[in-house]
């Protein structure tokens, strides 16, 4: 059997037939002529896209990482430590990352029924793949963009971030590794770097959360809208840009954006961008446990205020898309508990009670539209305001005696 260290010689020998053996005859002429290369490349010059719409790392570590407050090996170490944590909490602690890995002959039926936690299946795919990069070499090659200014060479990667963090994982944290420190990338030009194809390599392999669609579906109506993409890390609120947005004043780019975004429908594409409307904490939740849409699309039309603890409740509980609607649409009262509260609370005390759990849903100036059709009087109007001002009031003194 051959060596594992003879991996750095296999990939050199790889890489230099890689054009002909993958692409071959014209495509390799098209391949050359628009000026893309193959290389192996110094894993410390290449760098994660920052508006990437896929987290591979944690939002916390992804945006420390990105500020320049934490080097690959410091975030996966935190990574690392953070699975740990969870691990252990859980009732099966690791010392060694391989020990992460899956073993049939060893796992337990307790530790089948464990649910790992977000960080635990990161790192345990992450390790796998690092693995098989160590026993089979990397075949598949990163795409990056030569983003080089001057002197100073610099790439940023375009499409296969987890390939460039199972690298460094390998590097620093698993025994045995021999390599040295480079990784294979197809280099493209900087005025050749398309938010389309990174769309289409997001959605062709394992699939995007349901935040990360909404991420991918705001950078795609960003970019055909002429806003400039930055080169350095974003908050939510840059995605959020999208939802003024949309295809109407584009019809030429919509085939396009659904065909990247997997071939989805322009309806499945507006509830994707909806989701961006969550709060940032409900949005990194939601997208650390891959919540999908369908139960997501009901938590959006309530205030933000709301957001997380919804979200953690489909977390701890696996609430159904179902329930959620119920709860999102009737303030989550059963009709057995509130048929014994009437029993002390007026009926139209738990009405006005419903009506505040949505109020962030409306405005003053539709309220007073909605009473001036209701009562047909502005000074009645007027008056049913002052009402429900002095309820709100002594309402507000009785919580801050409790």
């Amino acid at each position: 059997m051959s060596s594992k260290r003879d991996n750095t010689a296999k990939l050199d020998a790889l890489l230099a037939s890689v054009t002909d053996d993958i692409l071959g005859g014209e495509m390799l002429d098209q391949f050359q002529e628009y000026g893309l290369r193959v290389e192996r490349i110094l894993l410390e010059l290449v760098r994660p896209d920052p508006v990437q719409p896929r987290r591979v790392l944690p939002e916390r570590l992804q945006f420390a990482f990105h500020n320049n407050r934490l080097t690959p090996t410091q975030a996966l170490r935190e990574l690392v430590q953070a699975a740990q944590i969870a691990a252990r909490q859980r009732g099966r602690p690791f010392d060694g990352l391989v020990d992460l890995l899956p073993n049939a002959d060893d796992e337990s039926d307790d530790e089948a029924k464990t649910v790992p936690s977000p960080e635990e299946t990161l790192l345990r795919d992450l390790v796998n793949l690092a693995i098989t990069i160590r026993d089979d070499g990397q075949v598949n090659p990163v795409t990056v963009v030569d983003a080089t200014e001057g002197v100073t060479r610099l790439y940023r990667i375009e499409t296969g971030e987890r390939r460039y963090w199972a690298s460094w994982l390998l590097r620093d944290f698993i025994p045995g590794y021999t390599g040295d420190g480079m990784i294979p990338c197809i280099v493209i030009p900087a005025q050749q770097a398309s938010p389309f194809r990174q769309a289409k390599e997001n959605t062709a392999r394992s699939g995007l959360t349901a935040i990360a669609m909404g991420r991918q579906a705001a950078l795609l109506l960003l970019s055909v809208h002429g806003y400039e993409i930055p080169y350095a890390a974003v908050t939510n609120d840059f995605y959020r840009q999208a939802l003024e947005l949309d295809l109407r004043s584009r019809q030429e780019f919509t085939g396009e954006i659904l065909s990247a975004m997997g071939g989805i429908s322009r309806m499945h594409l507006s509830r994707y961008k909806a989701l961006l409307k969550l709060s940032d904490e409900a949005m990194d939740m939601a997208d650390r446990y891959n919540i999908e849409e369908g139960k997501l699309r009901y938590i959006v039309t309530l205030a933000p205020e709301y957001h997380v603890e919804l979200v953690r409740q489909i977390v701890d509980l696996n609430l159904t898309s179902k329930q959620i609607k119920e709860i999102c649409e009737t303030g989550g009262v059963e009709e057995e508990s509130e048929s014994q509260t009437t029993e002390t609370i007026p009926k139209p005390a738990l009405q006005m009670a419903k009506v505040a759990r949505n109020s962030a849903a409306t405005s003053g100036q539709d309220l007073a539209r909605a009473l001036l059709h209701q009562d047909r009087n502005v000074h009645l109007a007027r008056a049913r305001i002052e009402t429900m001002r002095r309820i709100l009031d002594e309402a507000e003194q009785h919580l801050r005696d409790e």
